[in-house]
């Protein structure tokens, strides 16, 4: 297990399971990616630069993409969803679309490689 791994594993169901689902979908999008820790949180890692990282809060889930640009890219997409500079906040009834997940982590990854 890793750090991403280990993080999850203690959380409470539904938020657990979608955190979860999150991290498929990185890991499905950039197979390659690393578990590891960023700016404190769980996250996937690609060429050591954090790819995305997920957090449960009181009273929702976080998504940080590491990037105000990927954000806005996708900003559109997510009427009815907490959005900031840095994070996507959503909850477990909620959840963030998969093709808008597939989409924040290319966007990032193409960040990371260029």
């Amino acid at each position: 297990m890793g750090a991403v791994d280990d993080s999850l594993a203690d959380l409470p169901e539904p938020d657990r399971g979608c955190l979860q689902h999150v991290i498929d979908v990185a890991r499905a999008v950039v197979p390659e990616a690393e578990q590891g820790m960023s700016y404190g949180m769980p996250a996937l890692k690609l060429e050591g630069k954090p790819l995305v990282g997920v957090v449960r809060a009181a009273k929702h889930l976080s998504v940080f993409p590491f990037s105000p640009a990927v954000i806005d890219a996708v900003a559109g997409r997510l009427e009815g969803y907490s959005l900031s500079k840095g994070t996507i906040r959503f909850t477990a009834a909620h959840p963030l679309p998969d093709d808008v997940l597939e989409d924040i982590v290319r966007l990032r990854r193409a960040e990371i490689l260029k």
